[in-house]
């Protein structure tokens, strides 16, 4: 079963701004967004439009270029991280909706500058958890 990630920037508007609708395999109980709005609306729908989980994931602390995203009792948590080798094999969420791989991050240890890779696929007619052979995961 396929997750869709709705992600709103709470401060922009009456109603808040979309940042990012995207679409992953299920069960991905953690994720990565790039460049996070400091205030989050977050609402994780299935297939069959049942509520995985919801809630506001407001930034606490300071900026980072990534955001961790934990879905715990259907309520998600907010983490600023810089990615290490825990984070490799997530789903990466970007603004408007793509959603990649992380392969690789680095970071000066003064955090001036980071690099990193992502990988991205898909499939024409999106089928339950598909995934291309060979891709590493991580749930």
């Amino acid at each position: 079963m396929n997750w869709t990630w709705d992600l709103r920037a709470s401060d922009g508007g009456m109603n808040g701004l979309d940042f990012c609708r995207a679409l992953t395999a299920g069960g991905f109980s953690r994720v990565l967004v790039h460049a996070a709005p400091a205030r989050l609306t977050v609402r994780v729908t299935a297939d069959d439009d049942t509520v995985v989980a919801r809630g506001e994931a407001d930034r606490d602390g300071d900026y980072s270029p990534v955001t961790l995203l934990e879905l715990t009792d259907g309520r998600p948590r907010r983490t600023e991280v810089w990615p290490d080798e825990s984070h490799v094999g997530l789903p990466v969420l970007l603004p408007g909706g793509e959603v990649g791989v992380l392969l690789r991050w680095e970071h000066a240890p003064d955090r001036t500058w980071w690099r990193w890779a992502v990988e991205f696929s898909n499939h024409r007619g999106r089928p339950a958890d598909w995934a291309p052979e060979g891709q590493r995961l991580r749930r």
